[in-house]
């Protein structure tokens, strides 16, 4: 089955688009990358997604139209990957959707929107379309996050001493092969809070760390972040830009009495916090190696922190192993979405702390009704395999 992947992370600068072939092979799920393309959201729509984050608040009118507007923005994406990754030929369309509220209180997740309306989806591609793939979780007493995690086990697999597969995006999160996953806390989402308040919003990251690599460390200021209980609860755990979000980064520096920080200082501060969380988080499961992916492995000064603060552990990039850093949580709802599409849970009870494991998402019919394959008897895949 030919399935395009969707996903734009918690740094929501772009919608990533992967094509994948897959098929089940005995109990060996089969992934063939055919390549990814990469949308930037167009200014306008961009900033009116900023605003609606928390702590923002929006009418429901401002909601309706971000649904529409994101729902197309996918639209467009998919329609781009099959014309011209796919040859205009593809079954399935999974998409993730951008996320604008995780609703968390004392460690318990009772609900999550994501945005991008899937109706758009199916009917620019003409293709089925699976949607909305963490409520399911979260009705069954899960995180509904991080649902790579499933993806991440079947990969892991088979690999000697205790990998673990490490996202960075905006929130980073982790996997490792007993089921342990959780959010380790802000990848990226302070750093680049930071860079666009400092620059009025001209930046929207810190490009190759640089202004990290020029700045100096205030301990005051990552000592008040360290305090963040976060940090301190056992997994599973979740945790998104509800918590780590601009005014956050102000109160902390006030109360840290380094409100008048250069922005360099500030990033260097907020970059090392990234690095430690990470770190300790991998240290606690005992890891002796680390597969990055996600935008925060393009930061060499973020992966050169890391990769001080883990001695003794192998630090990679996805890339090695078959599966692109930009791209693998595209590839990784492609996967969640072919695993629904054929009856088949996507989700590991161990990793997200639900009752059971459970089909995810909802399904909107393409061009030709709904056509499914037969559902798949005797169990899920027991491994995944990158073939090229």
């Amino acid at each position: 089955m030919r399935v395009i992947g969707l996903m734009s992370g918690t740094s929501y600068d772009a919608i990533d688009a992967a094509a994948a072939e897959l098929r089940l092979v005995g109990d060996t799920l089969v992934l063939r990358p055919l390549g990814m393309v990469s949308e930037a959201y167009d200014a306008e729509l961009r900033a009116a997604l900023a605003a609606a984050l928390p702590p923002g608040v929006v009418p429901l009118a401002e909601v309706c139209r971000l649904d529409t507007r994101i729902g197309q923005a996918f639209a467009a994406a998919a329609v781009r990957v099959v014309a011209e990754l796919c040859a205009g030929r593809a079954e399935l369309v999974a998409s993730h959707g951008q996320t604008v509220y995780h609703w968390v209180t004392d460690g318990t997740v009772h609900g999550t929107l994501q945005l991008g309306q899937p109706a758009w989806i199916a009917e620019a591609t003409g293709l089925p379309v699976v949607a909305d793939f963490r409520p399911r979780d979260i009705a069954a007493g899960g995180q509904g996050a991080p649902l790579v995690s499933l993806v991440d086990l079947l990969w892991l697999r088979g690999r000697p001493g205790t990998p673990v597969a490490l996202n960075l995006g905006g929130i980073a999160n982790l996997t490792a092969p007993d089921g342990t996953a959780f959010d380790t806390g802000p990848g990226c989402a302070l750093i680049d809070a930071a860079a666009r308040e400092f620059s009025g919003g001209r930046l929207a990251h810190d490009t190759d760390g640089r202004l990290a690599a020029r700045g100096q460390v205030h301990e005051g200021l990552l000592g008040r972040l360290l305090d963040e209980p976060y940090y301190r609860l056992p997994a599973p755990k979740t945790t998104g830009k509800e918590l780590f979000h601009p005014g956050y980064l102000r109160a902390a520096q006030a109360g840290a009495g380094a409100g008048r920080l250069p922005a360099e200082d500030v990033i260097a501060t907020l970059t090392v916090l990234t690095a430690r969380t990470v770190a300790d988080a991998v240290h606690a499961v005992g890891a002796t190696e680390v597969l990055a992916s996600g935008g925060g492995t393009r930061n060499p000064v973020l992966m050169a922190m890391l990769a001080d603060r883990l001695p003794g552990v192998a630090l990679r990039r996805s890339d090695e192993l078959g599966l692109p850093a930009d791209a693998k949580e595209a590839y990784a709802f492609a996967v969640l979405g072919f695993l629904t599409a054929h009856g088949l849970p996507g989700t590991a009870p161990s990793s997200t702390g639900a009752r059971h494991p459970s089909v995810l998402g909802s399904v909107t019919p393409g061009r030709g009704g709904l056509r499914l394959p037969p559902p798949v008897t005797g169990g899920g895949p027991g491994r995944l395999v990158i073939e090229h």
